[in-house]
């Protein structure tokens, strides 16, 4: 059984390897994906928003930024967070050269927001892209420093998240579920049923009755690959801004492939990268929980390194901790909030 140290950096491991492994193919569909590279097992060099930026295997994304942000935010207060104490993170390490780059069109408005002054909990407020995955998929480091606490990392989703959207949002809601899912996983005795039951009990009946038709598909399957078809032919969304990313089909396939895949890092990453559509967010998802329930053993120490030298090399990156660093500080943080000091 992994312990509580093992199970952060599983957490924070494996989200940032399967965006890394993930980008590499994001927006494809999974027979493209199929037709040019086989099976993605590994991770790849790639270009993304700049083209004439060639990231190297292990290069993450947008959704690591905010996540190392948050981690920032954590660390440095030493305690748990609030939407404000991310903001004041957001105005000192957002370079606004970077949007475009590496930081999405989505997060641009919001930091503007944030450098006007606006409260933080204010400023998801009126956002020109409701609905869209950019927390939930980013918000890991909620759920760990409300380790064991899935009650209290799914309230502070609803809070924090209040600086990516709309209070009260279909988005926050699912972030809320994510949340008290990687705070359950990292009970002593927790399992993927347990993980999984506390992500519905997270979330009101709307969003639970599409947990439940997700769940009720998956559990059909024994292996990611095969379920595949099954899920495009409801989640196949085209039209909008962000139609791959919206996080009703990101983050509740992500608790499918969770399953199917019983909770294992490595397998979620692999299933997810080469389920399609946006990749980079379904592996955070799917991985990232997986593990905060069962740490980093399954994790190859090859892909660690490969992340943590592509993050030595990232001049665009908002953080340069590596995987152990960061989970470090949010371990001895964790330590504390769960010994009450």
């Amino acid at each position: 059984m992994a312990d509580l140290r093992d199970r952060v950096f599983g957490c924070i491991a494996a989200s940032q390897i399967g965006s890394a492994m993930g980008a590499a193919v994001e927006g494809m569909h999974m027979k493209d994906i199929e037709a040019k590279f086989g099976r993605v097992d590994g991770l790849m060099p790639y270009a993304h928003y700049d083209k004439r930026w060639k990231r190297p295997a292990g290069t993450t994304e947008d959704g690591i930024e905010r996540q190392r942000m948050m981690a920032s935010a954590i660390i440095e207060k030493g305690d748990r967070i609030n939407a404000e104490d991310l903001a004041r993170v957001w105005r000192r390490d957002i370079d606004p050269a970077h949007f475009f780059v590496i930081l999405e069109p989505c997060d641009k408005p919001l930091w503007e927001r944030a450098m006007q002054g606006m409260p933080a909990e204010d400023i998801g407020r009126g956002t020109p892209y409701p609905g869209v995955n950019s927390f939930p998929r980013s918000s890991h480091c909620v759920g760990i420093m409300n380790a064991r606490n899935p009650d209290q990392a799914a309230a502070d989703a609803l809070s924090i998240g209040s600086i990516y959207q709309e209070p009260g949002g279909e988005s926050l809601h699912w972030a809320a579920g994510f949340c008290a899912g990687i705070a359950e996983g990292m009970k002593d005795g927790a399992t993927v049923d347990s993980v999984l039951a506390a992500v519905r009990a997270h979330m009101p009946a709307e969003i639970q009755a599409k947990f439940d038709m997700a769940q009720e598909m998956a559990a059909k399957y024994d292996d990611v690959f095969a379920m595949r078809e099954e899920f495009y032919r409801v989640w196949n969304r085209t039209e909008g801004v962000y139609p791959m990313s919206m996080a009703d089909e990101v983050v509740n396939k992500g608790f499918a492939v969770f399953r199917v895949a019983k909770g294992d890092p490595k397998a979620c990453m692999i299933g997810s990268v080469n389920f399609g559509r946006d990749t980079d967010c379904l592996a955070a998802i799917s991985s990232g929980l997986a593990g905060a329930l069962n740490g980093s053993a399954t994790i190859p120490a090859e892909w660690i390194d490969t992340v943590d030298e592509a993050t030595r090399k990232n001049r665009y990156t908002v953080s340069r901790r590596t995987l152990r660093e960061t989970a470090d500080g949010l371990t001895w943080v964790v330590e504390k909030v769960l010994a009450g000091l």
